[in-house]
């Protein structure tokens, strides 16, 4: 089904070179410059990657802390018992708790963005919540399993954000906010593909980085010149 976007929209496209492979500080004057929304918009990282997505060994998902934060306020629920719940509170979880938190879930409870539990909670919530969460299922990979319960939880509010390829081999996440200046956006940027980068797998053959497109949520994508990325990544 075909597309169809507003006079705004077609005008932002008008004004640059659609085709154009830029350099990241040329792509993120142009996204900033296209954010002419009412609102902040995100600023978005589409990578696609020369690996296959349906063989395990290729599989491609890690976090990094991006280090101007991301612009958002993460919601954080906690999945903790005792000392744990206490230091998840601490550490500025917006929710803790075990049974408790596990049953209002059930219940239909959904206004969070991230979950992150003890390693001695897993078996409970993976027993009760595993389909109700999803892919917001705490887990190891992404650190939001851990005994530390309270780094992660601070990690995760400081701006940690989580890539993970999707089935058509592309991973899709955020690198800041629109009214972030330039420099900052460059270095979240340079630091999430250096993340990407260093999570390649060692089955992946040829071409790793295949496009890289920079968009903010209401303006159109730039591309990115992946040769120029993997200099500085």
């Amino acid at each position: 089904m075909p597309q169809h976007h507003g006079k705004r929209f077609k005008a932002l496209v008008e004004g640059f070179d659609r085709r154009k492979l830029f350099s990241t500080p040329e792509a993120i004057a142009l996204v900033k410059k296209n954010a002419n929304a009412k609102f902040n918009e995100t600023v978005e990282a589409h990578v696609r990657l020369g690996v296959d997505p349906k063989k395990s060994d290729q599989s491609v998902r890690g976090t990094v802390l991006l280090p101007h934060g991301t612009g958002r306020t993460v919601r954080v629920i906690a999945f903790a018992k005792g000392d744990n719940a206490k230091a998840a509170q601490e550490a500025g979880a917006d929710i803790v708790g075990d049974q408790d938190l596990i049953d209002r879930v059930k219940g239909g409870f959904t206004e969070f963005d991230v979950t992150v539990a003890t390693p001695d909670m897993m078996a409970q919530v993976g027993k009760e919540l595993g389909r109700i969460l999803a892919q917001k299922m705490p887990n190891p990979k992404a650190g939001t399993v851990t005994p530390n319960i309270a780094a992660a939880i601070r990690d995760i509010k400081a701006g940690k954000v989580e890539f993970r390829l999707d089935k058509t081999g592309i991973i899709h996440t955020i690198v800041g906010k629109a009214s972030f200046d330039e420099a900052q956006l460059v270095d979240n940027f340079t630091t999430l593909l250096d993340a990407i980068v260093r999570a390649k797998p060692s089955a992946s053959k040829g071409t790793y980085l295949r496009s890289v497109t920079l968009a903010t949520t209401m303006g159109p994508g730039v591309k990115v010149d992946p040769n120029r990325v993997k200099a500085t990544a």
